[in-house]
């Protein structure tokens, strides 16, 4: 009986064993640069700047104006007036270098909102390679954090094969 129970637990020990984990990288980034789709996604923010580079124009042509006519006037301006005008010159100078500022967030959020679809083609292809391959683990490449990764333990080629997206 003795005898069956210590066999019973060296299996159980030798199967813990085998029930290690399996970790693998993958660069989601790599694979989005690599996808066709991303040319629409490209045209999408071009336009989406266009529209940022026309307001900005617009604003900065309002600016313009009033500081031409700031200068041009303001001899004749009562001190009310020139306080008035010089009031709505700093406003909108602030304005345009707030919108400068803001731009780059907004770009990147309309990148982020055109390219998510993608992510999600990404993640599933993943997720059918993780389950067939038994992956307990993946970490991004593309992120800080991760010092050492061997190329075997790479799925981003796999995931991209499930994609049907040749590297180029």
């Amino acid at each position: 009986m003795k005898k069956a129970v210590l066999v019973l637990g060296l299996a159980l020990m030798s199967l813990s064993t085998f029930a290690q984990s399996k970790i693998g990288t993958i660069d989601a980034e790599y694979i989005l640069s690599q996808m066709p789709e991303m040319a629409q996604v490209d045209e999408g923010l071009k336009a989406y700047n266009n529209d940022l580079q026309k307001e900005l124009e617009t604003t900065v042509t309002k600016y313009e104006t009033l500081v031409k006519d700031y200068q041009a006037n303001s001899n004749g301006y009562t001190e009310e007036e020139k306080t008035t005008k010089e009031n709505e010159i700093i406003t909108l100078e602030n304005e345009i270098k707030g919108f400068r500022n803001k731009a780059t967030v907004m770009m990147q959020m309309k990148r982020n909102e055109l390219s998510e679809p993608y992510y999600q083609k990404i993640n599933a292809a993943m997720e059918e390679v993780i389950k067939a391959e038994n992956y307990t683990h993946i970490f991004h490449a593309s992120g800080n954090n991760l010092a050492f990764a061997s190329d075997q333990y790479d799925i981003t080629l796999k995931v991209m094969e499930k994609l049907g997206i040749s590297a180029k």
